[in-house]
Order: structure tokens, then C-alpha cells, then sequence
């Protein structure tokens, strides 16, 4: 008999489960960058909304960024406001509260929407509901940019825009993050997160490409694309993602030992002979794959357990105050709602300080913006690994909170001296930044949505993570209207506020940290990572 080929040999060296796994975990990544991807372009296109009018040599006015379309477009369809010098209503000398509105108006809605998201998204498919997110998601995002090709100067119409589009996108990460949590178990959950939480990055750096690629010549395109790309994305959420391992008749966490074997509804694996006192003992919420549906022992689980393909259990969804009464739930809220202040800021306004500091053009600046990214990318795993090697999640938290608030103030002195200290500094304060913030919304989310105090509901996961998130997202609209409030006063002031909020995140993690250092793994009640078996 011929050798199998190498590619083969590769393929058939892994189970279906994993190969289920592997797809889920791309598919998820893939449907949340889209998002990310939407939100980029109005950081990127400010610039473009008011640009900054220069006096030449003869005492007429010109102009550092316009787009084509403004400068080829007839007199009579300009803003009769003394200079054509961006578009209005963004082309006053207000522009910055202007803009800065525009986000807390999208940030706001998706803050509000989030605590009711995760609610709804229990109680419905979760492969519909997104899809539904996506496809209104892909509308708005797209309609934005539809005001530039039909001359729409009115301030309201970009503000209810922003505000529906913001609500509509609070139903993807309660959504993602349900599904990635049925499919993963606590094996280096930390790891597998930290890497999938990349696709926030991913996203912001694609959608500001994409963007940037059209913002000097046709600024409306730099967001129907985009709308396009997350409402394409939607279709393939309808036809291709699966809720939940049950489904297809899949284990819900990883095993390292592959031979198990199908038969119709049902999926057995071989197990060893298990003493009688560690019978007794309670499970873990995430071993539930090795009960029947109905929450009893296998009279046989000595040699074989049996997971039904259709069953589940048969708890309720869990309510909004007792998802509040898991342990940590509150405090890792708080603290996200300042670090994600600090993260948001830097994704609305980042590109417009470069732009103002660095003296590049728009195009320039948003591309350049990208490397805070990167640097997230980076600091999301290595978060990720620290926590999964130490066990302890509030501490590597804290850690790079504490790290972050020096590297802001040394960012903004820094980045002044030239091209090559704001890309070091950029990567650097990305890492610090978005670390911690990358490791609540995923592994320290995932860890409190199956608490060992909720015995096994899995339904409370995405409640627990629109709680987490929906705070965070306060802070998220608060950071960039009060950048836009304190830019005038200088971009200093502006690094003196992000720094505070550094500070008071690690505040509110200063009583899980000293719990974890006394007890290690009781910040989230994982008092040993799950192993795979």
C-alpha cells in the first residue's frame, strides 16, 4: 500500500472535534473583526471632515486636506461659511466637540445596548441574532458614508446614524464570545483567547487601510466598503456558524485522547476506572460534558459517558442582578470601564493627534495609527500566557495597568521628537493598553460566565459578558467626547486624563489582587486551570 501524502498524513492527524474547534474559533475570529473593521473609518475620515485651512503668499486661503469631490464640486453646493475647509457641519471651529459627539453618540447607544444585549442574545439563536447584528450592522455603517454622495451636511443625520449603528453592534461580542465559550473549556483558556482576541486588532488595522485608501479622494467609500464587508460577513454567520459543540455532536472541550467513537446521537469516550471517593466529589461546571442531560451519573461512567447530540440541561437563563452576585463580576466591570476609556480614546482620536503632532497627512497618520494595533495584538497574548503560566488574572492585570500609566506620559513627550520615537512608543503603549483590556473581555469573562457558584449554567455566560463589556463600553464613550472636550486645551491634558483613568482601573482590581496573592485562582473561582483530558 502507497504512503499517504504529507498533506493528508497533516489532515487526518487531527479528530473531527478539532477540526470543528479550529473552525469555529476562525469563523468567530473572522465575524468580530468585521465589526472592528466598521468602527475604524470615522477615526480615520476625521481628518477629512475638517481640514485645516493654510493662508498662502496672496492672502488666500488653502488647504492642507480636501477631499476630490470638494474640490471638483460647484460653488453653489459648498457650506456657505467664509472657507470651504472640510465638510459641514464638521468644517467649524467647534469641529472637535462636534466630532467627539459623534462617538459618544455611537459609544453611548452601544454602552446602553450592551446590558440589554446579552440578555436578549440568551434567549434567542445565537446564529440568528448576530446574523441580524451584522446585516444592520453592514446598513448603517454604509449609510454613513451614503451622506457624502448625496451632499447631506445636516448634523442629526450622522448622529441617529451613529446611535443606531451603535445599538445594532452590541449584538456581537455577547454572541462570539457565547459560542467561543461553548466550544473551549479552561485548558489555557488564556492563551486561546488572548490570540483570538487578536481579531480586535486585525479589525481596527484592516479598517483602517481600507479607510485610509479613500479618505483623500472619496471619504463616503471609506465607509460603504466597510458596511459591505460586515454585512457579507453576516451571510456567512447564517450558513456556516454553529452555536454550540451539542449540535453536531461534538465534544464541548478539547481531549487529548481522540478515540472516541460515534454512534447516531451520540458520542462516547473511554474513560478510566474512578475511585469512589472522587465519585462523590462535585464537578466542575466545565465537566458537565460528562454528565447525561439530565444532570445524573451514567450508571456505566466507569467505562463510558455518554453526550447526547440534542440534549442540555434545563436551567434558565440567569437574571441580570444574580449574574451581578458572581464574585468579581463588579470589580473587573469597573476596572474595564477605564480601560477601555484609555483604548477607545486612542481608537477615535489617535489618528488626528499624529496628524496634529507628526504634521502628516491624513492618509499618512492612519496608517501609521495601525502600529497601536499591532502592539495590541502583542499585549493580548502575552496577557494571556501570564495569566494562564501564573494562574492569577486581576494580578497580570494590574501589572500592566501599572506599566501602562508611566508609557502614556513618556508617549506624549516622546512622540514629539520624530518619526521613529512615535512607532516605538506606539507599539509599546498598544501592548500596555490593550492587554488588560483584551484579557477581562475574554478569559476573566469566559472564567466568571462558568463560575463554579452557578454549578454548571452555561446560560449565564453571555449575560455575564454584556454586564463586563456594557460597563466597559460607558467608558468607552466617555474617553473620546472627553478628549474632544479637553483637546483644545492641548493634547497633554488630554494624556493627564488617560493616565488617571490607568490609575483608577487598577484601583478597583486592588482587592482581587490581594485575594489572589493570599488564595491563588480565587479571583474567578478557578482555583486550578482545567486540564485536558
Amino acid at each position: 500500500m502507497a504512503q499517504l501524502p504529507p498533506g493528508i498524513r497533516f489532515i487526518i492527524s487531527f479528530s473531527r472535534d478539532q477540526w470543528y474547534r479550529a473552525f469555529i474559533f476562525i469563523l468567530t475570529f473572522l465575524l468580530y473583526a468585521s465589526f472592528h473593521l466598521s468602527r475604524k473609518p470615522i477615526s480615520i475620515v476625521k481628518g477629512e471632515l475638517h481640514s485645516y485651512c493654510t493662508a498662502s503668499n496672496d492672502g488666500k486661503v488653502g488647504f492642507s486636506s480636501r477631499s476630490q469631490k470638494a474640490r471638483d464640486a460647484p460653488a453653489h453646493q459648498l457650506p456657505d461659511n467664509g472657507t470651504d475647509c472640510g465638510w459641514a457641519p464638521f468644517d467649524q471651529d467647534n469641529y472637535q466637540q462636534l466630532l467627539g459627539a459623534l462617538d459618544y453618540s455611537f459609544l453611548c447607544a452601544y454602552a446602553i445596548g450592551m446590558y440589554l444585549s446579552g440578555i436578549i442574545g440568551e434567549r434567542l439563536p445565537i446564529r440568528c441574532y448576530l446574523t441580524f447584528g451584522m446585516l444592520a450592522s453592514g446598513a448603517f455603517t454604509a449609510l454613513f458614508g451614503v451622506g457624502y454622495f448625496y451632499n447631506i451636511h445636516s448634523f442629526g443625520f450622522y448622529v441617529i446614524t451613529q446611535i443606531i449603528n451603535g445599538l445594532v453592534q452590541t449584538t456581537g461580542w455577547p454572541s462570539v464570545v457565547t459560542c467561543l465559550g461553548n466550544w473551549f473549556g479552561k485548558g489555557r483558556r488564556g492563551l486561546i483567547m488572548g490570540v483570538w482576541n487578536s481579531h480586535t486588532s486585525v479589525g481596527n488595522i484592516l479598517g483602517s487601510l481600507i479607510a485610509g485608501y479613500w479618505v483623500s479622494t472619496c471619504w463616503g467609500l471609506s465607509f460603504i466598503v466597510p458596511g459591505a464587508i460586515v454585512a457579507a460577513m453576516g451571510i456567512l454567520c447564517f450558513l456556516f456558524l454553529i452555536e454550540h459543540p451539542k449540535d453536531i455532536a461534538c465534544s464541548s472541550s478539547p481531549a487529548s485522547h481522540p478515540r472516541g467513537y460515534e454512534n447516531g446521537a451520540h458520542r462516547f469516550w473511554p474513560q478510566k476506572p474512578v475511585p469512589a471517593e472522587e465519585r462523590s466529589k462535585p464537578l466542575d461546571p466545565e465537566m458537565q460534558r460528562l454528565l447525561l442531560s439530565d444532570g445524573k451519573h451514567s450508571g456505566h461512567q466507569n467505562h463510558v459517558v455518554v453526550l447526547p447530540a440534542d440534549g442540555g440541561g434545563g436551567m434558565a437563563a440567569i437574571s441580570f442582578t444574580g449574574a451581578l452576585k458572581i464574585p468579581g463580576v463588579i470589580e473587573f466591570s469597573l476596572c474595564l470601564l477605564f480601560a477601555k476609556l484609555v483604548s477607545y480614546t486612542f481608537l477615535f482620536w489617535l489618528p488626528l493627534y499624529i496628524t496634529n503632532v507628526d504634521h502628516l497627512d491624513v492618509k499618512k497618520a492612519g496608517e501609521l495609527s495601525t502600529l497601536f494595533d499591532v502592539g495590541g495584538i502583542f499585549g493580548g497574548i502575552l496577557a494571556g500566557v501570564i495569566s494562564d503560566r501564573l494562574e492569577k488574572r486581576a494580578s497580570t492585570c494590574g501589572l500592566m495597568l501599572l506599566l501602562a500609566a508611566p508609557t502614556l506620559y513618556a508617549f506624549s513627550s516622546i512622540s514629539r521628537m520624530g518619526l521613529e520615537a512615535t512607532i516605538a512608543m506606539l507599539l509599546l503603549s498598544g501592548a500596555l493598553v490593550s492587554g488588560p483590556y483584551a484579557l477581562i473581555t475574554t478569559a476573566v469573562s469566559a472564567d466568571l460566565g462558568t463560575h463554579k457558584s452557578l454549578k454548571g449554567n452555561s446560560h449565564a455566560l453571555a449575560t455575564v459578558t454584556a454586564i463586563i463589556d456594557g460597563t466597559g463600553s460607558v467608558g468607552a464613550a466617555l474617553g473620546p467626547l472627553l478628549a474632544g472636550l479637553i483637546s483644545p486645551s492641548g493634547w497633554n491634558n488630554v494624556f493627564y486624563m488617560l493616565m488617571f483613568a490607568d490609575a483608577c482601573a487598577l484601583l478597583f482590581l486592588v482587592r482581587l489582587i490581594h485575594k489572589e496573592l493570599s488564595c491563588p485562582g480565587s479571583a474567578t473561582g478557578n482555583q486550578v486551570p482545567f486540564k485536558e483530558h
